[in-house]
C-alpha cells in the first residue's frame, strides 16, 4: 500500500471536528497497515473572540438563538454519542479564543511530539472536560499530560514570533478557500470538508493507497 498523508485542518471548539477526527480513526483503523503521516493545521471559527473568552452557553445562543442553539446542542451530542464522545455540560464552561491551543499545537509539531495524541487531549479538555482552553495554565497542564515540556510550552505560549506564524497560517486557510471546518486534504491534493462518515473516508484512503 502506498503511504498517504493527511492535513487535518480543524479547531478545538468544533464539536465537528473532533467527531471528524473518531471517524477519520475508524477509517484508518480497517487499514492497519498502511503508512499514515497525519498533519494538524489551524483554523479559528471565532477569531475576534476576545482573548478571555466567552460563556459558552450565551455565545452558541448569539450565534444560533436560544431555541436553534439548544436543538443543534442536542444533535450534536446525539452524533458525538455514536462515536462513542460523551461531551460535558457544565454551567458556566467558556467558549475560549483558540488561538492559544493552537500555538501550543505547532510547539508540540516543533518539539517532534504525538501530535495526534495533543489534539485528542485538547479536543476533550473543551468538550468533555468543559475546560477552558484560552488559560495558559490549563494549556501548560496539558503539554505536561502529553510528555512536552510545562516551561517550555508556557515560553511557546508567549511568544510573539510563534504568535505571529500561526496567526498567518490560520489566515492562509482563508486564503486557500477553507471557510468551514473539519477539512481534510489528502496527499496534498484531494480535499474532502465536514466530519464524513468513515465509510466515505476509507473510499478515498483506499483511492490513494493503491
Amino acid at each position: 500500500m502506498r503511504p498517504i498523508s493527511i492535513e487535518i485542518v480543524s479547531d478545538w471548539v468544533c464539536p465537528w471536528c473532533y467527531i471528524g477526527k473518531r471517524r477519520l480513526e475508524r477509517a484508518l483503523q480497517q487499514r492497519p497497515g498502511l503508512p499514515v503521516t497525519l498533519h494538524w493545521s489551524p483554523f479559528q471559527l471565532s477569531p475576534d473572540m476576545p482573548p478571555e473568552g466567552r460563556d459558552r452557553a450565551e455565545h452558541y445562543a448569539e450565534i444560533f438563538g436560544p431555541e436553534r442553539a439548544r436543538m443543534i446542542i442536542e444533535t450534536m451530542r446525539e452524533t458525538a454519542r455514536d462515536e462513542g464522545l460523551e461531551f460535558g455540560d457544565r454551567p458556566g464552561a467558556r467558549s475560549p479564543n483558540t488561538l492559544l491551543a493552537h500555538l501550543l499545537m505547532d510547539f508540540a509539531a516543533a518539539q517532534g511530539a504525538d501530535a495526534t495524541r495533543l489534539a485528542e487531549r485538547l479536543f476533550a479538555a473543551h468538550h468533555v472536560d468543559c475546560e477552558d482552553l484560552g488559560d495558559p495554565a490549563v494549556l501548560q497542564e496539558i503539554a505536561a499530560d502529553c510528555g512536552l515540556d510545562a516551561e517550555a510550552a508556557a515560553a511557546a505560549l508567549a511568544s510573539p514570533e510563534r504568535r505571529e506564524r500561526v496567526g498567518r497560517q490560520v489566515r492562509e486557510m482563508a486564503a486557500r478557500g477553507i471557510n468551514g471546518v473539519p477539512f481534510f486534504v489528502f496527499n496534498g491534493r484531494y480535499a474532502v470538508s465536514g466530519a464524513q462518515p468513515a465509510d466515505a473516508l476509507l473510499q478515498v484512503i483506499d483511492r490513494l493507497a493503491a
